[in-house]
């Protein structure tokens, strides 16, 4: 596994309820090469979202190993860990969280601004001109469309330049048409990036055009499916 960029090794995870603990992973394994794009699919409640959740570092496994680019995310503090997430991962939400009273560019900057980017401003704009917004950089959120909202979010998780893009469900709150346009430019970009691609999704067609499909079920990896 050392040539993958994302590597699980039986990595669970257990949550506290009312009701007493949850096991909302079981014994994962996953190793992702570089560049590669990886569909993970499978029923509500299965655990596919709190796979990227770990994967991100913002959900800690229980037990296990979880390596991300190079880094053992288990050995980590939550300082290290957001060093790490924002240097490497870029997030897409499915509802996109969007800084309300930012503009779309200031939004795309904000990453590069955390990180200390000279450039954040001149980037962002750069971003925004890429996925179709350069006449949209100075409107707020609620100017703008659902799918140009989501466009924003694409452009600000790819800003810091990420080796790693994860997106959980990020049609769901788009029509079919304007989800369509997102997919499309997602996988333009993560290819022009070589980034690699995490996806989280319900629809079997946006699955189909990753180079792998993982199948959860009751927070297990159930099978593994190859290219058509």
């Amino acid at each position: 596994m050392s040539d993958s960029i994302i590597s699980l090794r039986d990595v669970s995870l257990t949550l506290s309820s009312r009701a007493g603990p949850v096991e909302i992973l079981r014994g994962v394994d996953l190793a992702v090469p570089g560049g590669d794009s990886v569909a993970i699919i499978g029923p509500s409640g299965s655990g596919k979202t709190s796979l990227l959740m770990v994967i991100a570092g913002l959900e800690r496994a229980t037990s296990g190993r979880v390596e991300v680019a190079g880094r053992d995310f288990t050995r980590l503090d939550e300082d290290a860990l957001a060093l790490v997430r924002g240097a490497n991962i870029g997030i897409v939400f499915q509802s996109f969280h969007l800084v309300p009273t930012m503009t779309a560019l200031e939004n795309v900057a904000l990453p590069l601004e955390f990180a200390g980017k000279a450039d954040a401003l001149e980037t962002a704009r750069a971003l925004l001109d890429e996925v179709g917004l350069s006449h949209r950089t100075d409107h707020f959120p609620a100017q703008l469309s659902g799918g140009e909202q989501q466009r924003v979010a694409l452009a600000r998780a790819l800003s810091p330049r990420p080796q790693i893009l994860l997106a959980d469900e990020p049609t769901g709150n788009l029509d079919g048409k304007t989800g369509e346009h997102i997919v499309n430019l997602m996988f333009d970009l993560q290819k022009r990036r070589q980034a690699t691609l995490i996806l989280v999704t319900h629809d079997p067609r946006l699955a189909e055009r990753c180079s792998r499909v993982v199948r959860m079920a009751d927070g297990r990896v159930e099978s593994e499916l190859a290219p058509a």
